[in-house]
């Protein structure tokens, strides 16, 4: 009975080690126009905050291994939504500054967005040329175009 009891303590403690082992991701965040944010909150769910960035734009959070994707969230700004590849620990992300369209269709206001955010790969290059991210090419994550005004289909 007490080899038992002993063989389910160690396999509960091993398996609640498990679950609680978490990743470190390091990285920069910057705006569309290469300017530092400074305050950015990260979240994970959408509702857990896990970290800011600080006064040059730098963060460094620690998320459960499990969990891959990564909110990016400051004022002016698109919210920001990333999912991580495998193995990553250091990213560079551009956020788009938001913008005001006035007298236009949803439609159109969509297909301006989309235009802007096709430009961030190009945006990226120049930041690392300028020397601001440590790689030419966002590598380490998946981003998505996020439509606000129109679902897509």
């Amino acid at each position: 009975m007490k080899k038992i009891l002993i063989v389910l303590s160690v396999l509960s403690v091993s398996i609640c080690s498990l679950y609680s082992q978490n990743k470190t991701i390091k990285g920069r965040v910057i705006s569309d126009h290469f300017k530092i944010l400074i305050g950015v909150s990260i979240m994970v769910n959408d509702t857990v905050e896990v970290g800011l960035t600080d006064l040059d734009g730098f963060f460094q959070i620690e998320i459960p291994v499990p969990e891959n994707k990564i909110s990016f969230m400051f004022v002016g700004v698109d919210p920001t939504t990333i999912e991580l590849v495998d193995k990553c620990d250091n990213i560079e992300v551009i956020m788009m500054s938001s913008s005001t369209y006035d007298f236009i269709t949803f439609k159109r206001a969509e297909r301006k967005r989309k235009k802007r955010y096709k430009k961030l790969p190009e945006i990226h290059k120049q930041a690392f040329e300028k020397g601001i991210f440590t790689k030419e090419v966002a590598v380490g994550y998946i981003r998505k175009f996020e439509a606000f005004y129109l679902e897509e289909n």
